[in-house]
């Protein structure tokens, strides 16, 4: 499973694309991207992922740009079992990423450096030595233990943030793999849901 934020760069006074993808059983093919409403390389901002056991949910400076979520009741595998890692890289895609690999990479600005600060994960932590059942049991809000990303509050968006979600979609969204006809003829199964209820305030 793999869980992704790509920045793709632009060209100089254009705004920057943000791409993310989910993969399952390594199956990707869920891009979204977006323009993103400020310029990233001025600022540190926020970039995070709530991922439990009913979504997983992209976040930039706490305005909620995607929700992925589980429908194993439609038998769309989710990613859930497995332990995860970070990464972080930087990488030559100039064949495809900015305007579809119109826009090469400047090599006259190398060396390029990413900086982060404020790096915070909470989450359960998986021994590599543990057997899969073993590593779900331990990481299962029960009656002995709690984990905040699994109380029920977190299992939908609130209303504010599916309002901020719908704002992103509407004036920032620029590609979103659902309305790919041409890639897919048939829409996934999981974009003919509507993922965007909302349970609480």
């Amino acid at each position: 499973a793999r869980v992704d934020f790509e920045f793709l760069g632009n060209t100089t006074g254009e705004p920057y694309t943000v791409q993310t993808n989910v993969y399952v059983n390594g199956v990707g093919n869920r891009e979204q991207r977006l323009n993103l409403w400020f310029d990233p390389s001025k600022d540190f901002h926020s970039y995070s992922i709530l991922w439990n056991q009913r979504q997983v949910v992209f976040l930039v400076d706490e305005t909620p740009v995607r929700v992925h979520s589980n429908l194993e009741h439609k038998g769309i595998p989710f990613p859930k079992d497995q332990p995860m890692g970070v990464y972080s890289s930087i990488w030559n895609a100039d064949d495809w990423a900015t305007q579809g690999g119109r826009v090469k990479t400047d090599w006259s600005h190398a060396p390029f450096v990413a900086s982060y600060k404020g790096f915070e994960i909470n989450g359960c932590e998986c021994p590599a030595t543990a057997a899969v059942a073993e590593n779900t049991q331990r990481c299962s809000s029960n009656g002995q233990k709690r984990y905040w990303w699994d109380e029920p509050v977190m299992s939908e968006l609130s209303v504010h943030q599916s309002h901020q979600l719908i704002w992103v979609r509407a004036n920032h969204m620029v590609y979103d793999y659902c309305t790919d006809t041409a890639r897919f003829p048939v829409a996934p199964v999981e974009c003919q849901h509507h993922q965007h209820k909302t349970t609480h305030n």
